[in-house]
């Protein structure tokens, strides 16, 4: 192989290994192994978190034309914030009896046409509708479970939302706010991990931070109008 693009490939391959996290995560999830679970999908989160700024000071796109950097970051991003999700919401017992399953089919087919969305940013790098991140919607399920009827509406009404002319910040890259939103996506990810250690039982105080942090992330994008 070239010299000048293993630098670059070995970021396709750090993006890829989202897939692998994907994996472990869903046979961690079948064997009922949801704190382990969460700790893979929280793993992905960093990769996809990393690998575009990596991407851009190699010059990924430049020196490497054959792999698309983004075809291959939404085939990893439907499979860690959806599918793998999915099948722990439907899983988790927290529905309705017989309504996990019909919840879980629309969550993978309206995350799915979600990434499909030409327009899913706006100029200024909000998310234009619920930017199907189920990840966060199963770990909130898994330690906050509410009654089972209010799971589903919740279900159904961000379902809607991904379609819905409402916006969603994007804690990196939206400049308003962006060091006041990284330091508190920072105090999420301890607090996250805090939540993990403590197998997703980790008492009112964090859960009540981790709650109310993401109500800042929702006001800062519902208070701002989709363009």
């Amino acid at each position: 192989m070239n010299p000048k693009i293993v630098g670059p490939f070995a970021i396709h391959v750090l993006t890829a290994s989202g897939v692998a996290f994907a994996l472990l995560a869903l046979i961690l999830a079948t064997g009922g192994h949801w704190a382990m679970m969460f700790v893979c999908l929280g793993l992905a989160l960093v990769v996809d978190g990393i690998d575009g700024p990596l991407a851009r000071v190699f010059r990924v796109k430049e020196r490497l034309p054959r792999w698309d950097g983004a075809g291959l970051d939404f085939v990893v991003d439907f499979t860690t914030y959806v599918f793998v999700p999915a099948y722990a919401i439907a899983a988790s017992g927290y529905l309705p009896d017989g309504f996990g399953v019909p919840a879980a089919i629309l969550i993978v087919v309206t995350g799915a046409l979600y990434f499909a969305d030409r327009t899913m940013k706006t100029d200024d790098n909000y998310f234009r509708g619920f930017p199907a991140v189920w990840n966060l919607v199963a770990f909130y399920l898994y330690i906050l479970p509410p009654m089972p009827w209010i799971a589903f509406i919740v279900i159904l009404l961000l379902c809607a939302a991904t379609f819905a002319p409402i916006v969603f910040v994007h804690p990196l890259r939206v400049r308003r706010l962006r060091s006041l939103n990284i330091g508190l996506l920072a105090l999420w990810a301890v607090l996250a991990a805090l939540t993990i250690v403590a197998n997703l039982a980790p008492g009112p105080v964090v859960v009540g931070a981790l709650s109310a942090i993401t109500l800042y992330f929702l006001a800062a994008g519902l208070l701002r109008r989709a363009g």
